[in-house]
């Protein structure tokens, strides 16, 4: 049953609702491997094949099957149910990851063993962000505290995938670089087992999915197609901005160095920028602060190319994270209320697919135009591609808003199916997400880098 807020709505009020903290905190044990895997694998196999062209090889395998089979994986989560679902496919990705890290432990491992090691792992990384969120969703009824535990668990997991790589920095200075990978198969499983065993997703019932496709998919994709294209807007500017700032600190001859502590300050602008985000509450419609948010970014982005030193370079970044999980978690609130119960998972992880998935092309598409135009032009460019969704979204926005359909408690079936109401996003002040729009109505990057958001 979900679990109304105890008091003002505050993040203190999220950690309260009943078996939250302990269903919280095994979902980001088994996501902090997202946030270890990936420099680990790359450490691991450039120090078995000497070879940085191996290395990238082998994580570009890793993270193109882990982004295309995203959606599918959680089609499974929501037809089969989290109890089902997840525990075998974190024993065979754990089990993989082990596998690997075996195989690259000593130097002179064949580079087809390792990539086809990554390429079957990429597989089954268990979708424990979307399924999180579903969580979320079926445990707190109040829409003003599900936006507060969105935002909490979009900043988090930003701090994984900033804490993950630090962590395997310490472990690989007593350990081969294998270790990292050994310790990301050990907490995905760890974490797994435990969040499943949780009263929460323990009693969630499959099958809702096959009875949720009845209620029209046209309609579902038009609800889906805003944030979706939003998040791949930000995941555009999001992998542009890495190579980016290690181009413009190499121009200048600041170092490496630099440049991590410019990335850094990026994230540390995201995670203030989602927990102010969380902390409003906010009377406009969520449908109409998306785009705004991803437009605020990519004219950050641009401006940033027109810094003349670190010190303002370092600012804009930060003032860009400001957007990012803000963004994010208002594309997965959108997501969210935009299906059925039996389809969160799916629509969750259509967001985390397009932010990867926009991030692997920003990186492409910056690394191709670096060294042919002005890197303020690059800057530029990538603020535009960031701009262009923004607006595309907003275009989309007002297609839908006549017909718009929102999700909300009716009758409640035996499964828990919940029925569905049509209102117009904007009948009444805050409407969307965020906030009710009837009394009873209910109705946050996989890591940017490497294999990304899962």
């Amino acid at each position: 049953m979900p679990t109304p807020a105890y008091g003002r709505p505050s993040y203190a009020a999220v950690l309260r609702v009943p078996h939250a903290r302990r269903t919280f905190a095994a979902a980001l044990v088994g996501r902090l491997s997202y946030g270890t895997v990936s420099i680990a694998v790359l450490l691991s196999v450039t120090r078995a094949t000497g070879s940085y062209a191996v290395a990238g090889m082998v994580m570009a395998l890793f993270g193109a099957t882990t982004v295309l089979l995203s959606p599918f994986r959680a089609a499974l989560v929501d037809r089969y149910g989290p109890g089902r679902a997840l525990p075998p496919m974190a024993l065979i990705y754990a089990g993989l990851l082990a596998a690997l890290s075996v195989a690259s432990w000593r130097p002179g491992a064949p580079a087809p063993l390792l990539a086809g090691l990554a390429l079957a792992a990429g597989a089954f990384p268990p979708p424990l962000g979307p399924t999180m969120r579903a969580v979320w969703s079926g445990l707190i009824d109040d829409p003003r505290l599900l936006q507060r535990a969105f935002g909490l668990d979009g900043v988090v997991e930003e701090l994984l995938f900033v804490s993950g790589p630090l962590l395997v920095g310490a472990l690989v200075r007593w350990a081969p670089p294998a270790t990292g990978v050994a310790l990301s198969a050990l907490l995905v499983a760890v974490g797994t087992a435990v969040f499943v065993a949780s009263p929460p997703v323990a009693r969630t019932r499959p099958g809702t999915a096959r009875r949720a496709r009845s209620t029209g998919r046209p309609r579902v994709a038009r609800g889906l197609a805003q944030p979706v294209t939003v998040a791949a807007g930000v995941g555009l500017g999001i992998g542009a901005l890495d190579l980016l700032v290690l181009a413009f600190a190499e121009e200048r001859h600041y170092g490496d160095g630099v440049a991590a502590w410019v990335l850094a300050a990026l994230s540390a602008g995201s995670a203030v920028g989602g927990l102010l985000n969380g902390a409003v509450d906010w009377r406009t419609s969520a449908r109409v602060r998306l785009p705004l948010l991803a437009a605020a970014l990519g004219l950050t982005l641009a401006v940033a190319g027109v810094a003349p030193g670190v010190a303002v370079l370092t600012a804009a970044v930060a003032c860009a994270g400001l957007f990012i999980a803000p963004a994010l978690t208002t594309a997965y609130l959108i997501a969210d209320e935009s299906v059925p119960p039996g389809l969160r998972t799916r629509a969750g992880a259509w967001v985390n697919t397009a932010v990867n998935a926009g991030s692997s092309a920003g990186s492409a598409a910056v690394g191709a135009l670096l060294g042919r135009l002005p890197l303020g032009v690059c800057f530029a460019v990538s603020g535009a591609a960031t701009l262009t969704a923004a607006v595309a979204a907003l275009a989309g926005r007002r297609g839908l808003v006549p017909g718009a359909r929102r999700y909300r408690p009716g009758p409640q079936g035996t499964d828990g199916e919940r029925s569905v109401g049509v209102v117009r996003a904007d009948a009444v002040p805050g409407a969307g997400v965020g906030a009710p729009s009837v009394p009873s109505s209910r109705r946050v990057r996989q890591g940017r880098r490497g294999g990304g958001r899962r």
